[in-house]
């Protein structure tokens, strides 16, 4: 059996070289169930996470044209409205390995939230829609933990002045 051992110099050049994601073990992890979950590699899928004034969008679409990908993650798009329409949260719950901000809320309330899945050139979105306060926020604290989480785009809309 060999060894190999690494100087300091060595080891820092070797996590330098390496991308951000791959140091990031929970990460990794993390990704990786979202491709189960999700059907497509997670490293070359966009991920967007948008709050908006009535509630928030979902975005996931691939990065290159790809038809078999695009038409997993439109069917991965309309079940995930099925399911979240039903107060079911457990894919998001999967993906994370625990219960994530805003849905347990977002269950109580579903009576109240419109999912609408919509195809998109590469993919499709998922437009979540209501005018209670409550829920609204709830959707807001959703989205958030997943643009964090996923170290993904999107935005959060302007406070009111």
């Amino acid at each position: 059996m060999r060894t190999t051992i690494l100087t300091a110099g060595a080891m820092a050049l070797a996590l330098h070289a390496a991308p951000a994601a791959c140091q990031d073990t929970a990460f990794a992890k993390m990704q990786k169930r979202g491709q189960t979950a999700m059907g497509v590699d997670q490293y070359t899928s966009i991920h967007r996470f948008d709050s908006l004034d009535d509630g928030g969008r979902i975005e996931l679409q691939r990065d290159s044209d790809d038809s078999v990908g695009v038409a997993t993650i439109r069917a991965h798009i309309r079940a995930i409205a099925k399911a979240f329409k039903g107060g079911d949260f457990s894919t998001p719950e999967f993906v994370h390995m625990r219960m994530v901000p805003g849905t347990s809320v977002m269950a109580a309330k579903r009576a109240v939230i419109s999912y609408e899945p919509h195809d998109l050139p590469r993919g499709a979105e998922l437009r979540i829609r209501t005018k209670d306060a409550e829920a609204i926020a709830a959707i807001h604290q959703f989205m958030a933990f997943q643009r964090s989480d996923h170290h993904a785009g999107g935005h959060t809309p302007e406070p009111p002045r």
